[in-house]
């Protein structure tokens, strides 16, 4: 099957064009370095730069995935940035939250928050409660009950109401590499660690309207500054 690709086509490709349009007589030459094919080169040129930026419109802007200079216009018809994002972002998160806000499907499932949050750049666990009521739970070790999360009791003692509220467990820093072709120099860092105010402010958005969310953050491990860089990384899992 032939790539189906616009095929571009350089100022001499025109020229070339051009000259063949030429109609043959001695008022017509083909040499070189007369003036009228001197000219029709030089002006095939400006119909090249035409040819490439259509190609660079077609094969890289027309795709949200790959766009570059159309990115704040993409951004701008899709109602980016989103206002929860409040840290500066490198042009390849600002592609990818584009791409998650054109496909997105919406729901209310553990999964979808999940898939939400790996969009982000965030590793999370949710854990829900239920009330223990009689008739009904079970006591002793009910962990194992709920596949999602083996480790968590399935039903607790307390009021009612904490059915309502769900804890997001974040696991692992955002981390923003420098990469090649993607970030800037002088403006993007060798590396971002990010803060997760943008996760809570879109689960805050998007959670069920009758439940609370609390986040935890308790597997963060606190940075010893008198301990090697590699040594502080490796407790956290980062190497």
């Amino acid at each position: 099957m032939a790539d189906d690709r616009h095929i571009r086509r350089s100022g001499d490709d025109y020229a070339q064009a051009l000259i063949s349009l030429l109609p043959r007589g001695p008022a017509w030459p083909r040499d070189p370095d007369t003036t009228l094919i001197r000219s029709l080169i030089g002006l095939a040129q400006y119909w090249g730069f035409v040819d490439g930026r259509a190609g660079d419109l077609l094969e890289t802007e027309s795709d949200p995935r790959l766009t570059w200079e159309l990115l704040p216009e993409w951004e701008r018809a899709w109602g980016l940035p989103d206002p929860c994002v409040k840290e500066p972002t490198s042009p390849a998160d600002r592609r990818r939250a584009l791409v998650v806000k054109m496909t997105m499907l919406g729901g209310q499932s553990r999964q979808f928050f999940y898939d939400v949050a790996d969009a982000l750049g965030y590793e999370i666990k949710i854990t829900e409660f239920s009330p223990y009521i009689c008739g009904i739970s079970q006591v002793g070790d009910t962990r194992g009950i709920d596949p999602d999360d083996p480790e968590h009791y399935r039903w607790m003692l307390g009021p009612p109401e904490i059915r309502f509220t769900w804890t997001v467990h974040v696991n692992a820093l955002r981390l923003t590499y420098f990469r090649t072709g993607e970030s800037m120099c002088g403006i993007d860092r060798l590396l971002r660690i990010g803060l997760a105010t943008d996760l809570e402010c879109v689960f805050d958005r998007w959670k069920p309207a009758h439940t609370d969310i609390v986040f935890d953050y308790s597997p963060f491990v606190a940075l010893d500054y008198t301990e090697p860089f590699n040594t502080q990384y490796l407790a956290l899992g980062m190497m």
